[in-house]
């Protein structure tokens, strides 16, 4: 639903919510000239400009859809998985420069890409590209590569590849054809959704317990200025930081965990 706001102007925020758009939809529709500049003191939107763009949103969506675009790891991943290949980041480059897939903005200077453009890739430009990169050793991976593949953490990987007695050559790659056969493995493959869900979840509750401790030490320092046991009031900063921080990850945790019974 749009913001309604009561006032002559819109920051980037207002503005963003006003046309029912995330800050990263709003960067881009700026960047690719759907939506204007602001045209006050470079910053802001005026009420009359706003009203001339309403229905600028649903464009900018269309275009460049609701999945925030990722950067060129998150894509080689999404690509690994996708096509059975140990993509690299190397290779998304080569996809962009040979004009098979698009950049779509940036992010801190690097280049960053929608997660549809990449799935609408040919898997065959994909091959080729990863193919010319590899040479001889296209049909062998090693545990990073594999574990790229198979969108697993590497210590999994490495484990699985004990248990099962995985064969390598003299370099210490693995066969292709045998990773992809770990792929189609479903029960093994839920196997690894449940322990990657489990090491999430145990990393979301550590981090969870660090920042709690950094709210507690600062209502002790509140505490002690109350008590007037110091003259120095605590920051807010900090702690407001820390509390945005602490919904972000109980959000996480609750997601992972599922409906309580």
């Amino acid at each position: 639903m749009p913001v309604e706001i009561n006032r002559g102007h819109y920051g980037a925020h207002q503005f963003a919510g006003h046309l029912g758009l995330t800050r990263w939809q709003l960067r881009v529709g700026l960047e690719h000239g759907i939506l204007p500049r602001p045209d006050l003191d470079g910053e802001r939107w005026s009420a009359k400009l706003v009203e001339q763009v309403e229905g600028r949103g649903h464009q900018v969506i269309a275009m460049f859809g609701d999945d925030p675009p990722v950067g060129s790891a998150r894509a080689a991943a999404r690509l690994a998985a996708r096509v059975g290949l140990d993509v690299e980041r190397r290779d998304v480059e080569v996809l962009v420069a040979q004009g098979d897939l698009n950049v779509i903005s940036s992010f801190r200077g690097h280049p960053v890409y929608l997660l549809r453009d990449l799935d609408r890739l040919d898997p065959a430009a994909v091959r080729s590209v990863v193919a010319a990169r590899k040479g001889p050793l296209t049909d062998t991976v090693d545990s990073g590569g594999a574990a790229t593949i198979l969108d697993w953490p590497r210590r999994t990987f490495d484990r699985i590849a004990g248990e099962r007695e995985l064969a390598t050559d003299r370099l210490g790659r693995y066969a292709l054809s045998d990773i992809q056969a770990l792929s189609a493995d479903e029960p093994l493959a839920r196997q690894v959704v449940e322990e990657k869900r489990d090491l999430a979840l145990t990393k979301m509750l550590r981090s969870e317990d660090r920042i709690q401790e950094v709210v507690r030490g600062w209502l002790k320092r509140c505490t002690a200025y109350l008590d007037h046991e110091t003259d120095r009031p605590p920051e807010i900063a900090p702690v407001s930081r820390a509390i945005r921080a602490l919904s972000t990850v109980r959000a996480e945790i609750a997601n992972q965990q599922g409906p309580s019974s």
